[in-house]
């Protein structure tokens, strides 16, 4: 599928919490900036330096002082001529916006990570917190009225910015908003969770906008059904009406991008970490791939409990297989992430203490982030495991089969959002079930080369049916089309 520009878009914003440019200071004072990829700088750049503008926050202090240094427009050197404002948000509204209500509050909703006879607790720390949640949503919709053309488009992106559309609508009733929710939606069940007034208030922050679109149906089933639940809206037809007002759903399944993989996966840097990976797994072995950040929903524990679980039950693998599990540090700046990632590092030296031998080691982990690497890991895999608590997506699931070079089988949980478009060509686990996880494993490792072969074909083409660019635009297509 291919999605064309709209012709009359006009001016186009695109409002997230991370940018597409990072700065860091090099050791002579002066600041370095670093431009990231992914679907929204692909997409935005698709229209050109003069439709765009990308509203973001300063991520950190070399951030902040390149926001300061540049007035909060970052100059078109430094972004490859995109048009980006830096919102140079104090430190403390920043923390408590992002760390203190948007990664272990909202995140852990939409993730079921909750613990539920010991947290959350929703007291006068919480509070604060949301008053400063509200406030950096404020700053975001107060900069986007700013930038906005008359009638101008504005894609606001995941939970962080939750609060937005609402919030730009009665500033500027002008314009055309949408809301793109990269995560999972938690049932209405859990959803409840939330204070009551504070679960209505986000709920009306995102039907604030024209539109609300997810990654998956069943995320944005579970939405219209808080929604409904809620503030008793009358969902139908792909709509959400509450007290006058109508907001759109759409649901766009981001894709892989089988032109970059493909054309990356082949540069000199990746052959060389993948002779340096054949060597240390060994000759005629099978893989088991996962490559994930230390994220607590990305159940990488139980996923190499599973695999213990292969090698005890079944031993005829020793030695004939070994796991590649590359798990890249994530939000270390939380108490409960660096356990987490202690855990998935002891777990793996138990396994390799327990049934490794001096020509087999049976896990191979790195927690070094290395995206050669991975990419040579990719291109080895057999199979790949991709077993989250609870995933918007899960790239990984896509990438791996468009660079695997012999095929690869996939183990994938039913509860990543990429189930909804590979599960027909998957073997699906309950990501809790180590069991059953360690015997879709077998049954991935013993798949014979056809049906491996035509499940990967299926699995590639279902993979790339909406690669990043289009993605971005068939958003923006169809909020133009309003």
């Amino acid at each position: 599928m291919t999605v064309e520009p709209p012709e009359t878009a006009g001016q186009v914003l695109v409002a997230s919490n991370r940018g597409p440019v990072s700065y860091t200071r090099r050791d002579d004072g002066t600041l370095a900036a670093r431009r990231g990829g992914g679907g929204l700088v692909s997409g935005l750049s698709a229209l050109g330096p003069d439709a765009g503008t990308w509203v973001c926050a300063a991520l950190g202090d070399d951030d902040r002082a390149a926001a300061e240094a540049y007035g909060g427009r970052l100059p078109a050197e430094d972004t490859g001529g995109q048009s980006v404002r830096m919102l140079d948000i104090d430190r403390e509204t920043f923390e408590a916006a992002y760390n203190g209500v948007a990664n272990s509050v909202l995140w852990f909703v939409h993730h079921l990570l909750y613990q539920t006879p010991f947290e959350p607790v929703f007291d006068e720390e919480f509070e604060a917190g949301w008053g400063r949640y509200r406030a950096y949503n404020r700053a975001f919709a107060d900069a986007l009225a700013d930038e906005a053309a008359e009638g101008a488009a504005v894609l606001v992106q995941d939970y962080h910015l939750a609060l937005v559309p609402g919030l730009l609508a009665k500033r500027r009733p002008d314009l055309r908003i949408g809301h793109f929710s990269h995560t999972p939606w938690a049932p209405p069940e859990l959803f409840r969770v939330l204070p009551d007034d504070i679960a209505r208030e986000l709920l009306l922050g995102i039907l604030g906008g024209d539109r609300a679109a997810f990654l998956t149906h069943r995320w944005a089933r579970a939405f219209t059904e808080c929604c409904a639940a809620l503030l008793g809206a009358e969902v139908a037809d792909g709509t959400v009406t509450h007290q006058g007002r109508t907001t759109r759903i759409g649901v766009h399944g981001l894709g892989a991008d089988a032109e970059f993989l493909r054309e990356r996966a082949a540069r000199p840097d990746v052959d060389e970490r993948l002779a340096e990976l054949r060597e240390r797994v060994g000759p005629d072995r099978s893989t088991i791939v996962r490559v994930d950040r230390t994220e607590l929903s990305k159940n990488i524990v139980r996923g190499l409990l599973a695999y213990r679980r292969l090698l005890t039950d079944r031993p005829e693998w020793h030695g004939r297989v070994t796991h590649i599990a590359f798990a890249y540090p994530s939000r270390q700046d939380l108490a409960v992430y660096r356990a987490y990632t202690e855990e998935v590092s002891r777990v793996a030296e138990a396994i390799n203490a327990d049934f490794g031998r001096d020509d087999w080691t049976p896990v191979v982990l790195h927690v070094k982030d290395d995206f050669a690497r991975s990419l040579a890991a990719y291109r080895m895999a057999d199979v790949a495991l991709v077993n989250p608590i609870r995933d918007g997506m899960n790239l990984v699931a896509k990438e791996i089969p468009v660079v695997s070079e012999r095929g690869c089988a996939l183990v994938l949980s039913r509860e990543a959002g990429a189930a909804e478009d590979l599960g027909g060509d998957a073997l699906l686990v309950n990501p809790y079930d180590i069991a059953g996880t360690a015997e879709a494993l077998h049954r991935a490792l013993t798949m014979d080369h056809a049906t491996r072969t035509t499940h990967t074909d299926r699995l590639t083409r279902a993979a790339t049916a909406l690669p990043p660019t289009d993605w971005f635009l068939s958003q923006l297509t169809a909020l133009r089309g309003l």
